[in-house]
């Protein structure tokens, strides 16, 4: 049986959020846990998004056998809210998700789910630093020190979150060691939250050059009438693929380095996968 699940905000306070399905988009239910559906060994689960807070019933579903998908591109579901009229209300995504080819879906997995949960910790915590050190750049000596505690201790959190993803990447991502090694990157934290992120969302085994190259946002610059741009599809994994390479490259590197790096941790997962 086919599940299809919109997860939304809720009024409240629009911290929370709060789970509609359903398995024909003529009865609809209302859930706050993803553990609530009532599917079971060989059933599919189709939805636009898994929140981080709803990660543990996610695994759940996987735990009792249930297929989970998510939706790569949030913005299909307005294209076809659009072309087939549907409002835009948790029914109307609902409809609009049944309407959408499998193959815009990705399958999740518990080593998936675990990883990205600790990545999006991550990311959140580099964007606060960054914050952080933006405001303490435009401040006065004097201010300065005001700030400094505050950019240390967020620091510190970033080099033990960055700690607990090398511990579960090496625990659940098979080529992870493997590619820390034939890299020569393996003597210090650097670069190893980004290769995590990498290997944790872009699928080096079956996914051509191209397309990684597309996904990384490593397409030259396009030229137009009106301005000249970058084909970034996911600029989180274009900021991890060259935070990776100034790790490698020890230097900030150039967009054919990126693209070489690239290339090199593909045929680094293929001969890790390898049979034999």
């Amino acid at each position: 049986m086919k599940f299809y699940a919109d997860v939304h905000r809720t009024k409240r306070n629009g911290e929370g959020f709060r789970i509609t399905y359903t398995t024909d988009g003529i009865t609809f239910k209302h859930i706050d846990s993803f553990s609530e559906i009532p599917a079971g060994p060989g059933d599919k689960l189709f939805m636009d998004t898994i929140p981080p807070q709803h990660t543990d019933g996610a695994i759940e579903l996987l735990r009792r056998g249930v297929e989970v998908y998510y939706l790569r591109r949030l913005t299909l579901i307005e294209k076809i809210r659009r072309e087939h009229k549907l409002p835009k209300s948790a029914r109307g995504d609902i409809k609009a998700l049944m309407s959408i080819e499998e193959r815009w879906f990705r399958r999740v997995t518990e080593d998936f789910l675990v990883l990205r949960r600790m990545i999006l910790a991550y990311r959140s915590l580099s964007k606060t630093h960054q914050q952080l050190l933006n405001k303490y750049r435009a401040l006065s000596d004097a201010e300065r020190e005001v700030l400094k505690p505050a950019i240390s201790s967020i620091e510190k959190q970033m080099e033990e979150m960055a700690k607990k993803i090398d511990e579960e990447a090496g625990r659940r991502l098979p080529a992870y060691n493997v590619i820390l090694e034939g890299l020569g990157i393996n003597d210090g934290l650097a670069g190893r939250e980004p290769l995590a992120e990498l290997l944790t969302y872009a699928d080096f085994v079956d996914s051509s050059l191209r397309g990684l190259k597309r996904l990384m946002g490593l397409y030259r610059p396009i030229k137009s009438s009106r301005k000249e741009y970058w084909r970034i599809y996911d600029g989180r994994l274009h900021l991890a693929v060259t935070r990776l390479s100034m790790a490698y490259y020890r230097t900030r590197p150039a967009g054919r380095q990126c693209w070489e790096l690239v290339k090199k941790i593909k045929q680094l997962v293929v001969t890790a996968q390898a049979p034999g």
